[in-house]
């Protein structure tokens, strides 16, 4: 029985919070664009290609295999 009452490793939170940095640093980059509405390439690509890119990552945090100690 593993003494942690916590559901995920330490690597998975690790994880979590670059996923997390990487989704809010996508929505600065969408607020940042100077185009009207947002319709620059800040506001239509790169910031969501990196918002996108954190969710996915926050997936595979979630999934990613702990290492167990004997």
């Amino acid at each position: 029985m593993n003494k942690s009452s916590f559901p995920f490793s330490r690597k998975n939170y690790r994880l979590m919070l670059i996923g997390l940095a990487m989704i809010v640093f996508g929505f600065i980059l969408i607020g940042l664009d100077s185009a009207p509405h947002g319709n620059g390439f800040l506001g239509l690509t790169l910031g969501p290609i990196v918002t996108f890119a954190g969710f996915i990552f926050e997936f595979y945090a979630i999934f990613a295999k702990s290492e167990e100690k004997n």
